[in-house]
Order: C-alpha cells, then sequence, then structure tokens
C-alpha cells in the first residue's frame, strides 16, 4: 500500500512537471528587446533627471519614477509639479506653486518597457503602435505628434512634460501650460529651447546622434528618444531567479518557488491575464478595484470618474478596464494597482479572487496617500452606488482561484521575479545635470 502511494506521488509529480513545463513560457533573450545605443542614454539618463524639462523647473521625470522606488513613487497617487520631496514622504510643497491635486493614476513601473512584446502604454493604452497616424503611434497629440519617434517609449516620455498636474504647472505659472493648451507641439518646442541653451546638451547631443550637427538640429523627437534610450537600457530587468530557471539551471528556484509557479501558471489562472516571461497579457481588464482619488475623467463626461480604457476606444464594454501590468521587480514597485489601491502585494492579489467583495471591505488606510485638507476627498466617488454597479457590471471574469494557504507559494514566486541587479541601476542617479538644477 505505502508502495502503491509512493509510485502514484511519483507519477502525479512528473505529470504535473510535464503540464508545467508545456505552460512556461520561453526565456527572454536579447531579441526581446530593442536595441539601445549608449550615447543616447547616457544624454537620456541626464534629461531624466534634469528638471528643466518640467514647466516650472521643479520636478524632473524621476522624481515619480525613481530607482529607491522600484522605478516608481512610493505613493498611491503621486504629486507631481509643485510638491516637495520624493516617496511616501513628499509633500504637497508651499507657496503660490503649491501642488493643488494628486496626479490622476499611479505612477507605473519602468521595468522592460523596452520588450518588444509591448503594443499599449499607459493605464489606459492611449499611447500605442498605429500606421493610420504618419508618425506610426496612435497618441493623445494625434497628427501632432513628431515623426521620427523610435518607438513606444520615446512616445509615452513626452506627454507628462505637457501634463499640468504632472510636469508642466498650471496656467499664469510659467510659459508652458498657455503654448500646451494652443497646440501640444508648442509647449515641447517651449522644452527644445531651455535644453539648446545649454552648451553641455548640444555637445552631448551632437555625439548621441548622427542627424545633430548644431544646436539648430535639436528638436523634441532627440530629447525623446534619448530618455526612452535611458529607460529602456535602465530598467531592463531579467536576470531574476525565474529567468534563470526558464533558462535551464532548474537549481534557481526553491521548492516553495517552484510551487508558487506551478500554481501562478496553472490552477491558480493568474497566468491568464498575467502571461508570457514578463507576466503581461498586454490586453484591458475590470477587476474592480475601488474608486480612489482625481482619476482622469473622460472629455465631456459629467462627473469626475476614471472609467480607463473606455476613454480611448468609446466601446461601452471597455469601461473601467485598465491594461494588465507587467510583474518584474513586482516587490519592490508597490503600491498596487492604477490608482495604487493596495499598499501590500497581498491584498491585491486576494483582491483578484473575488473583486466584488473586496471592493466592498475596501479601506483608505490601504493605500499610501499624503493627507491634504486642500484637495478634494480621495474617496468621494466610494459612495456613489449607482457607479459601483456601472463597475460590477463590467467586471472581468476569471476564476483567479488563490487560496490563503496557497498564498505562501504564490508571494515567494512573486519574489523570484526580482531581479537584484536591476534595481541598482546600470547607469544610477547622476550626481549633476547640466543645467545644475537639484537632483533628486
Amino acid at each position: 500500500m505505502n508502495i502503491r502511494h509512493w509510485l502514484s506521488t511519483i507519477v502525479f509529480c512528473f505529470l504535473n512537471q510535464l503540464v508545467l513545463a508545456q505552460s512556461l513560457p520561453k526565456p527572454l533573450t536579447d531579441d526581446a528587446f530593442l536595441p539601445v545605443s549608449l550615447e543616447a542614454a547616457k544624454l537620456g539618463q541626464l534629461l531624466f533627471y534634469d528638471k528643466i524639462l518640467s514647466g516650472n523647473k521643479n520636478i524632473a521625470c524621476a522624481t515619480c519614477h525613481h530607482p529607491d522606488f522600484g522605478s516608481s513613487d512610493g505613493l498611491s497617487l503621486g504629486i507631481g509639479e509643485g510638491g516637495d520631496g520624493i516617496g511616501a514622504m513628499r509633500s504637497f510643497g508651499s507657496g503660490h506653486l503649491k501642488a493643488e491635486r494628486r496626479v490622476p493614476r499611479n505612477a507605473p513601473a519602468l521595468w522592460n518597457i523596452g520588450a518588444r512584446e509591448f503594443t499599449h502604454l499607459f493605464h489606459d493604452g492611449r499611447v500605442s503602435r498605429d500606421t493610420l497616424f504618419a508618425s506610426g503611434f496612435n497618441s493623445p497629440a494625434e497628427e501632432f505628434l513628431p515623426i521620427g519617434l523610435t518607438d513606444l517609449v520615446a512616445v509615452q516620455a513626452m506627454f507628462p512634460l505637457a501634463s499640468d498636474v504632472e510636469m508642466a504647472g498650471d496656467k499664469n505659472e510659467n510659459e508652458m501650460p498657455g503654448a500646451v493648451r494652443r497646440r501640444i507641439d508648442y509647449g515641447w518646442q517651449i522644452m527644445v529651447q531651455r535644453i539648446v541653451s545649454f552648451p553641455e546638451y548640444v555637445d552631448l547631443f551632437i555625439d548621441a546622434f548622427d542627424d545633430v550637427e548644431q544646436s539648430s538640429d535639436i528638436t523634441m523627437v532627440h530629447i525623446a528618444n534619448a530618455i526612452s534610450a535611458f529607460e529602456r537600457f535602465e530598467f531592463r530587468a531579467d536576470e531574476s531567479p525565474f529567468d534563470d530557471y526558464l533558462r535551464g539551471d532548474t537549481a534557481a528556484l526553491n521548492e516553495e518557488q517552484k510551487k508558487g509557479m506551478a500554481l501562478f501558471y496553472g490552477s491558480a489562472n493568474c497566468a491568464i491575464c498575467h502571461a508570457g516571461a514578463l507576466q503581461t497579457d498586454h490586453d484591458f481588464h475590470n477587476i474592480a478595484l475601488p474608486f480612489l482619488g482625481p482619476g482622469r475623467t473622460r472629455q465631456f463626461d459629467y462627473k469626475a470618474r476614471d472609467m480607463g480604457r473606455i476613454n480611448e476606444t468609446d466601446l461601452a464594454e471597455d469601461a473601467y478596464k485598465f491594461r494588465t501590468p507587467s510583474l518584474r521587480n513586482v516587490t519592490e514597485t508597490g503600491p498596487y494597482g492604477h490608482n495604487g489601491a493596495y499598499n501590500s502585494l497581498a491584498e491585491i492579489v486576494m483582491h483578484h479572487t473575488d473583486p466584488k467583495t473586496y471592493f466592498k471591505n475596501y479601506r483608505l488606510d490601504l493605500a499610501t496617500l499624503p493627507k491634504a485638507e486642500h484637495i478634494r476627498p480621495d474617496d468621494i466617488l466610494w459612495h456613489d452606488k449607482q457607479e459601483q454597479q456601472r463597475l460590477f457590471s463590467t467586471v472581468t471574469n476569471i476564476p483567479v482561484t488563490v487560496n490563503p494557504s496557497d498564498m505562501p507559494f504564490i508571494m515567494a514566486f512573486l519574489k523570484a521575479l526580482t531581479d537584484k541587479e536591476s534595481l541598482r541601476g546600470r547607469l544610477g542617479v547622476p550626481e549633476r545635470v547640466p543645467s545644475g538644477l537639484k537632483v533628486d
């Protein structure tokens, strides 16, 4: 009897491993990523950390995408232009430039966005590849997006610069918001004029780009392509224990991590959405995350609410759907969700198992939101029962089955997605930037 039990256990384990091996993704290779010019990446590093690209010269890309916070900002909803400090200690600032609202959505982590498989960026996918436009990309700028941008990351990098709440500032504070209101590319031209006023930057652009011989050759396309080169180089993360396992090192994962991997890519159904080597299907789903903060309101909407993908498609079935994030370095990138609703990775994993119940039981203290009496309450839409029903009507019906007893294994696997060396950054934080402004 014991021998029979032992043999059945061996057969079960063998079959389980066989099924798992067939469901696991192929390992990532260099071909999975877009090529990067190191000279452009080094220039992009300086631009990424330089506050000269913000309207009031007080915030950089790195303020909300800092290596100390897993390429995010450690907040559920960030504090953009006008704020002070970084991470959970960031405040709304003071004086006439004080931030008057939160950034509408959580600052997404930047890991592996240079992978070729990415087709959309931003939580609602408002930047995507599209041959309908001369630029090769669909974006909020539509026909005013310049030609020559190398990839989606370069396109994405342009829009925070033009956002009043993120980097541009409010009207009457500087010349940027007024220019953007006239036409978005007028605002970008102001950024170019600032950059070319620094001879050190001009020399760096000449070194990085073959088509730049003098300051007048520099355009917003060069700035965005340089920032993209840096982000794609700096935030590549494909040397985790999970990667080692996929490449043939079966000892790279311990038994808990292997069991968690089997659950993730098997019976727990996590990989239905978090598919592939980067754990994303690049699609859009509604998991009934609780309402939080101002959100991005659709043009002409009669109430302030963030309805996600429908903002771009105008399809009713896309209401409250948001892009599936990659899970690389996920233990380092909280808070989680398009609005950072959960500080705890375990909490948002469990939310997937019963979205409506977790929505109803949600508490605001599960998020990280620096308090401010001068802004609209973060949970104001929470009390709108009609909107709750709209949210529930399009919840993605995927039976995620993670039992509490499975959680240690799932969490162990998610930890195995961490590429520890990548967290340092390949180039890191520069000691100074050509503008002379303070580096966060």
